[in-house]
């Protein structure tokens, strides 16, 4: 990697600190990271126009550094990576309302682009689609995937049946913001992943809430709750924004991205334990938020979550 940087970016004499998904240094009293990239060079162009106008707005967003070819892309080993600089303290931490702020910065409409990601159902079906078939044809040496997949393909199965159901119903409005948002949001929430622009996609507000949530969860965040209500008595949802909320904290992202590193030996099996050692937890999780969601809007049933006693 120092290869890469001291050829491309005339960047030498670093202590350069690698882990899974980024490498990172300081280089002239200032702090990047270098991380792979494997979207279109499309999209690369619709997210470096994002950035400007993030950065003109003030919101502290990685900035695409140009290699010495004048290309924000650099290829090293068959990969694709591009530098970052950072803005902000890379471990700033950003709660509910810090989301909310920064949504509100950028409200997007009706404005079309390919980073936009509003057709849930259809992207999760063929999801769900795909890991079928990975699994018939890669999990037979995989005993811990093999008995739980079929539980989380069928909580999939649920939020996408959710998703249709519901917006069949119901339409957006004007209070289900259409905003930047990202892949995942993870906790601790900070800003080296929150403003790390190759993770950016459009899509409502509810998105990266959910994710953060749920992230909440997997970590036994005492105040989760107070997290939940304090955004829940922030923003007011239309019917279906509600709704979607649901959905996506019923949909097992969790369970899923450790999946696919699994398969793609990045991680070994046993990584997916901890999920699936909460299960029941989890249920209870979704029962609850229910309830909570039911405080400020009829949102649809799911019988099985509802009705789930306690052990």
């Amino acid at each position: 990697m120092k290869e890469l940087l001291k050829n491309n970016y005339n960047v030498y004499d670093i202590e350069l600190i690698e882990n899974s998904e980024y490498s990172y240094f300081i280089f002239q009293d200032k702090l990047y990271y270098l991380v792979p990239y494997a979207r279109s060079e499309q999209e690369l162009k619709e997210l470096v126009s994002l950035n400007e106008e993030l950065l003109g707005k003030g919101i502290p967003t990685g900035k695409f550094v140009l290699n010495n070819h004048n290309s924000y892309i650099t290829f090293y080993n068959g990969k694709q990576y591009v530098l970052l600089e950072t803005q902000a303290g890379s471990n700033q931490e950003y709660n509910v309302l810090d989301m909310i702020h920064f949504a509100d910065k950028l409200v997007i409409g009706s404005k079309k682009s390919i980073l936009y990601r509003n057709h849930w159902a259809e992207l999760w079906s063929a999801k769900a689609d795909y890991f079928e078939y990975q699994i018939r044809q890669l999990g037979k040496d995989k005993p811990i995937i093999l008995n739980s997949f079929s539980y989380y393909i069928g909580l999939m199965e649920n939020a996408i049946a959710y998703v249709n159901n519901t917006t069949k119903k119901y339409k957006l409005s004007v209070n289900e913001h259409i905003t930047l948002q990202r892949k995942r949001v993870v906790f601790p929430n900070i800003a080296l992943n929150y403003f790390n622009p190759i993770h950016y996609v459009i899509d409502i507000e509810v998105r990266d809430i959910a994710s953060y949530f749920k992230s909440l969860f997997f970590n036994s965040y005492e105040d989760l709750f107070t997290e939940v209500y304090t955004y829940l008595k922030r923003r007011k949802l239309g019917m279906l924004g509600y709704q979607l909320l649901y959905a996506r904290l019923m949909y097992p992202s969790f369970y899923f991205d450790i999946y696919e590193k699994v398969m793609e030996g990045e991680m070994e099996e046993s990584a997916i334990l901890p999920i699936i050692n909460k299960v029941e937890d989890y249920e209870l999780f979704l029962r609850d938020m229910y309830q909570i969601l039911s405080k400020f809007a009829p949102i649809e049933r799911v019988e099985w979550i509802v009705n789930k006693k306690e052990s």
